[in-house]
């Protein structure tokens, strides 16, 4: 580095520490100065005389600049004092043993310079009194926030970087959480100090810890952590009556603000964690960006999350289609509130009124259209299947056709793994509309069709996790249909996430389906959840089972047969591939929703059972 850069780069780091600790810089400035008068006056028995003045001018303005420089540069100015440790306060005199030599160098160099031995000693051992006394007076006179509670002894399990920005953020707020240190599996770091805290031991310590320090709270600040190392953690914390918070997810720390604000309890989401996703940014951003951008179904879990994450890849425009217009409404006041710069255009539209679809097509040009809109409740699809057809079915098409007739580069539909040998309307009606697809790359070979199959996800509207949450809330009892139901389930965000990158990868006439881990026992789920509000299942809380309701199956299936799934270029990624038709089925559909109830139901799942499947069978 240059001599100039150096320089400037000195400049910029004091101003900086100048802009964030102006009251600590003054009293330090004031009290050298001060220590250096004394100095003088204390030998001189408080008497100036005019001969030393210049002297004494002339050694502040050596002796306050080298030793602020010198408390700078030992980072002195990034301690937090009112809850500095014996560390801290080393450092401080490291700061100032270097300042020191710093004006013994200059005074012997410097010939006008002429401090008496006496005054020297009288103002260096005065400036490091004054320097402690300084910062040890704000645990004294430090006013205690207004409405604290007792202070609680915190342990923070993680010493990484979230870790250090968590123990930095305590230690600056001074709230009622006191952090003593951390734990890390990082045999490195340990007996480190890391933001001022000692990093206390490893995770297989950790009760011991909390019991010999009297810890209280725990905080999990571990982002990338999978959910079984964190439900490892919970099962060491439960016995020892602590509250654990944890920091949230990466997905939810995109913006890289750890924080104390961002500490909540553990939820069921957490639990389920796994590992962080590779994804080829570069790939979904030669698809996305600086494209118009349609999403049907927008205003929901699933569509609003598409929404949020196309947006972080600069398309021109974002069109977000839904039939709820409060849906709509609440998202774009999302967008607006975090600022979002890029064009997006609400469209309250119905994806089964081809009429008023063609119009927004045709007017819109969208150049990548996601399809999540439909009908998802499996009990409401059993009691209204027309409706079901005509949305999920004859909606898919709409959208298909008229993607492929305004030239859009590609189509992609999120599907369900209960349209794999469906037992209900509602599977049924989507393994329809992934035959829908087939026919529309037939008759479009222009556009890339492509189907994403995935099972439940975790925080949608109508999910399970919310019904639990409630019932918990009023004390039960939690209702599961059956103690031996197993679901897939996956993390909104991750779902979306691998649509996006299934969507940068097919060429067109391709159903992807998503890796969903191993499926979860719906009667385990509730009992975690129970236990996460503190309660013991069947003791504080009953668990009833309710039985299997109309269309329901105890387990589902993501293949129709393994033996024809490719893998892809992402461990997460499947592929089938979608067999090219002739059309005809839609038609076929319409002349099912002319049917009597009764018989629609009855030549619905014999259509199903003519659809040639993409992909058999158990996974």
């Amino acid at each position: 580095m240059s001599v100039t850069g150096l320089s400037r780069s000195l400049v910029t780091g004091w101003m900086k520490v100048a802009s964030r600790n102006r009251r600590v810089l003054a009293g330090d400035l004031f009290l050298l100065a001060a220590a250096v008068y004394l100095g003088y006056a204390l030998r001189l028995t408080l008497l100036i005389q005019q001969g030393f003045r210049d002297d004494l001018l002339r050694a502040a303005l050596a002796f306050v600049p080298v030793t602020l420089l010198a408390l700078w540069v030992c980072g002195v100015y990034r301690v937090y004092w009112p809850q500095a440790s014996v560390e801290e306060y080393l450092r401080l005199g490291r700061g100032y043993a270097l300042g020191a030599l710093g004006f013994l160098l200059i005074d012997r160099l410097w010939t006008d310079l002429t401090v008496p031995r006496t005054s020297l000693a009288i103002l260096l051992l005065l400036g490091l009194f004054f320097l402690v006394a300084f910062r040890a007076s704000w645990r004294v006179v430090r006013p205690p926030l207004e409405g604290t509670a007792e202070p609680r002894p915190t342990l923070i399990v993680g010493a990484g970087d979230a870790g250090s920005r968590l123990a930095r953020d305590l230690l600056r707020r001074g709230d009622d959480l006191v952090p003593l240190g951390f734990v890390d599996d990082d045999p490195d770091k340990r007996g480190k100090i890391i933001a001022s805290l000692p990093v206390l031991g490893d995770a297989a310590e950790l009760g011991e810890i909390v019991r010999q320090r009297g810890v209280r709270v725990v905080l999990i600040a571990l982002p990338s952590a999978s959910g079984q190392r964190i439900r490892a953690f919970l099962e060491r914390l439960s016995p020892l009556g602590v509250e654990v918070r944890v920091l949230p997810a990466l997905h939810e720390l995109a913006s890289g603000a750890v924080s104390v604000s961002r500490l909540r309890s553990v939820s069921l989401e957490d639990l389920l964690r796994r590992e962080p996703i590779r994804l080829d940014l570069e790939g979904i951003d030669r698809v996305l960006r600086g494209r118009t951008v349609l999403v049907t179904g927008a205003g929901g879990s699933i569509g609003s999350e598409i929404c949020r994450q196309v947006l972080a890849h600069g398309p021109r425009s974002l069109l977000v289609l839904g039939h709820g217009e409060q849906s709509l409404y609440n998202l774009l006041e999302r967008f607006s509130e975090e600022g979002v710069t890029i064009p997006c255009r609400p469209l309250v539209a119905d994806v089964g009124d081809e009429a008023t679809l063609r119009r927004l097509f045709e007017t819109h040009h969208p150049q990548v259209v996601f399809h999540a809109g439909a009908h998802k409740h499996v009990p409401l699809m059993e009691e209204n299947p027309r409706e079901a057809l005509r949305v999920n079915a004859l909606g898919t098409w709409n959208v298909a056709s008229l993607a492929g007739e305004v030239g859009a580069e590609r189509m992609v539909m999120v599907s369900t793994d209960k349209a794999v040998h469906p037992s209900s309307v509602m599977g049924a009606t989507k393994r329809l509309a992934e035959r829908m697809l087939e026919e529309a790359q037939s008759a479009f070979p222009g556009t890339a069709f492509l189907a994403v199959r995935f099972g439940n996800v975790l925080g949608s509207r109508g999910s399970v996790v919310p019904k639990f949450e409630a019932q918990i809330a009023r004390g039960g009892p939690v209702t599961v249909t059956h103690p031996e139901m197993r679901r897939y389930f996956m993390l909104i965000p991750e779902a979306v996430s691998l649509v996006l990158q299934a969507a940068s990868m097919g060429r067109g006439g391709e159903l992807f389906v998503l890796d969903m881990g191993e499926p979860v026992v719906i009667a385990q789920m509730a009992e975690t959840l129970i236990r996460l509000h503190g309660l013991e299942p069947h003791r504080d809380i009953p668990i009833v089972y309710s039985g299997i309701r109309p269309g329901e199956k105890l387990f589902e299936e993501l293949f129709y047969d393994p033996d024809h799934v490719d893998r892809t270029s992402h461990d997460k990624i499947f592929r089938a591939r979608l067999d090219r038709r002739d059309g005809g089925m839609a038609e076929k559909i319409r002349a099912l929703t002319a049917l009597p109830e009764d018989r629609l139901r009855q030549e619905l799942f014999a259509l199903c059972e003519d659809v040639p499947p993409s992909g058999v069978g158990d996974r």
